[in-house]
């Protein structure tokens, strides 16, 4: 099929940004099904050509978010879910929102420790914000409770096993254990294809089930291509 130049500026315009960021010419191809044989060479030669055509500067997408927007958008997320979110729901949200900053710009303004306090800050003395000074104090408070009582930080791990030709999600303190409690389960011998570490099991395994949740088949195991596999296994820590 030979798509017109009309057409494909119409699909740059239709699919627009992901987080304030303009698609590559790879994710523009998987979202629309428009390879790059279909325009290098006919109506560009640089995918940025393409863009700006659209209406879409390519370099500039990423904008600075104050600390201001960055707070109420959180502010908003910790409404949305009753208590204060850990990275996976907020990689989630970001996903599914294109107005909600990503994981990274809230690194920028400080770690979760320093965010709780600009909360608190940005919130004191406005009675409209009497909730989230609630939930954000007892996670304070909580949090002092769970270092008194730990000496060393636990870092776990979000794996990926394949059986047959399916693939499980799973999450653990120890993979090589699970790895062994899940053979003696299952019929099929299991392969461990990859491991991610992280001090956020429970939020890495929810994002990676939410990103993979249309091909999930039973409980924690899906379907995965060759190219959902390769996603998982660049990630070494998140």
């Amino acid at each position: 099929m030979q798509y017109t130049k009309e057409f494909i500026l119409s699909e740059i315009k239709r699919v627009g940004t992901v987080n304030g960021k303009a698609l590559g010419k790879e994710r523009f191809s998987k979202e629309t099904g428009i390879q790059m044989s279909d325009w290098y060479g006919k109506y560009w030669v640089r995918w940025s050509d393409a863009l700006k055509d659209a209406g879409l500067a390519a370099n500039e997408f990423k904008k600075a978010y104050s600390d201001e927007y960055v707070i109420e958008k959180l502010i908003s997320l910790v409404r949305e879910l009753g208590h204060y979110p850990v990275v996976g729901e907020i990689r989630i949200k970001s996903s599914e929102d294109k107005s909600f900053p990503a994981h990274t710009v809230f690194n920028r303004v400080g770690n979760k420790q320093t965010l709780i306090k600009k909360l608190l800050t940005f919130c004191a003395n406005r009675d409209e914000y009497s909730d989230i000074i609630q939930i954000c104090s007892s996670f304070q408070s909580l949090n002092k409770l769970k270092k008194k009582n730990e000496d060393v930080l636990i870092i776990g791990a979000v794996y990926l096993i394949k059986s047959g030709k399916f693939y499980k999600i799973g999450r653990s303190n120890s993979t090589g254990r699970r790895h062994y409690e899940l053979s003696i389960q299952l019929p099929e011998s299991i392969e461990m294809v990859h491991s991610i570490n992280t001090d956020d099991p429970v939020g890495i395994e929810a994002y990676w089930h939410s990103r993979f949740k249309d091909k999930r088949k039973n409980g924690e195991w899906f379907e995965l291509s060759a190219e959902d596999v390769k996603a998982f296994k660049r990630r070494k820590f998140m």
